[in-house]
């Protein structure tokens, strides 16, 4: 497709969004919170994106924007995201997907393949090149969400509050957070953003990521996410399966490891599908 329009190709998870502007004389990255219209309405949406200098200045020049987000699964929450958009980019048609789409796209190399997600979420889906054929429901933080940021931090944060942390571990988190049982319960179920603000305590895990107790956590995890995902479909082990997203990227390592147990060819680990997403478009759209 040619690059005259001017389009905005936009890939956004929970807790950030790329954005990458194309059909000027040279690509322009840009970079805001996430927008998930499970927790943020119009309203949010539109504020966040004007709090940006540099894409308020160009929204009149957009002539299309293209939005793959967490959570944008239905077309009533689709329509959440694209009002928001659409109050800021007033000259552009807008396309709103799931981020799981740009997940696929990103990836896609030609043949049929298994996509994931790992990032504060999870997510897979069978791609065949122009449509996702076939996808295992994504049940959320708090009922799925299996080997992602979200979920890992749950597990942290619940040892830790249960004292069941090995004890150099136990003293670590204390020293890092100084959490409190009511500070957590506090931020869960009563204010806004739980996904995220559970999926911040990966950077424990990271930083600790050598620690024989932490890389099991993280394999249980991704091997918990493989068995209900992947090895749903009926010829996972006949494909190669992607992974998006910095959970998958910054422990490669222990996710190659459970999938070699399961009999899973891994293709890409990538962390950031928005260069990915961006030539899909360039090819193919």
């Amino acid at each position: 497709m040619s690059e005259q329009k001017i389009r905005l190709i936009v890939d956004s998870g929970s807790t950030k969004s790329d954005w990458v502007l194309l059909g000027m004389p040279t690509k322009e990255l840009y970079q805001t919170k996430g927008f998930n219209p499970v927790f943020h309405d119009s309203e949010y949406i539109s504020r966040e994106i004007r709090s940006n200098e540099a894409l308020s200045a160009i929204s009149e020049s957009v002539e299309e924007v293209f939005f793959y987000g967490a959570g944008c699964s239905s077309k009533e929450r689709n329509a959440i995201v694209e009002k928001g958009l659409s109050s800021v980019f007033e000259n552009a048609k807008i396309s709103v997907d799931h981020d799981l789409t740009a997940c696929a796209f990103a990836t896609f190399e030609g043949e049929r393949t298994i996509s994931c997600i790992l990032g504060t979420g999870s997510n897979s889906c069978l791609f065949d090149g122009e449509r996702i054929t076939q996808a295992v429901p994504s049940l959320g933080y708090i009922l799925g969400d299996e080997g992602g940021g979200a979920y890992f931090g749950k597990e942290l944060l619940a040892q830790f509050l249960y004292g069941r942390l090995p004890e150099d571990l136990q003293n670590s988190f204390q020293e890092k957070y100084a959490v409190s049982k009511e500070e957590v319960i506090s931020k869960v179920y009563k204010e806004a953003n739980p996904n995220s603000y559970l999926a911040t305590y990966m950077e424990f895990a990271v930083k600790n990521a050598s620690h024989p107790y932490i890389r099991e956590i993280i394999y249980q995890g991704f091997r918990k996410f493989n068995e209900i995902h992947v090895c749903s479909y009926a010829d996972y082990r006949d494909v190669n399966v992607n992974y998006v997203g910095s959970i998958a990227y910054l422990f490669s390592e222990e996710l190659k490891r459970a999938c070699s147990d399961l009999g899973i060819t891994v293709g890409k680990i990538i962390q950031k599908p928005i260069q990915g997403l961006v030539q899909y478009h360039q090819k193919y759209r």
